[in-house]
């Protein structure tokens, strides 16, 4: 009888061992669930300011290459070529 108590003992032992690994398992889990929501979101922003700065960087170049600066000249008579074509249309379709 004895050794039937010990059996129950130890796994009276054993579960309370693995339900408390378990509770720590848990809140680890919680713990990196919440990381990884703060980490997402900051990932969501970082995505955004990137975007943002990219529109900024391409308005720079367009108002440089509208400006006419040296580095931009190919990219200015496209421009300008494109803005005259349009004035084009439109004055054709004032005139009709």
């Amino acid at each position: 009888m004895s050794d039937l108590s010990e059996i129950v003992d130890s796994l009276e032992n054993r579960i309370s061992k693995l339900l408390h690994r378990h509770d720590k398992l848990k809140q680890t889990n919680q713990s990196l669930e919440a990381e990884r929501n703060v980490l997402k979101s900051k990932q969501e922003q970082y995505a955004q300011d990137i975007e943002a700065w990219r529109d900024k960087c391409n308005s720079l170049q367009l108002a440089n290459s509208m400006l006419g600066s040296d580095q931009y000249k190919r990219e200015t008579k496209l421009k300008i070529n494109a803005l005259v074509r349009e004035i084009d249309q439109c004055i054709a379709q004032l005139s009709e």
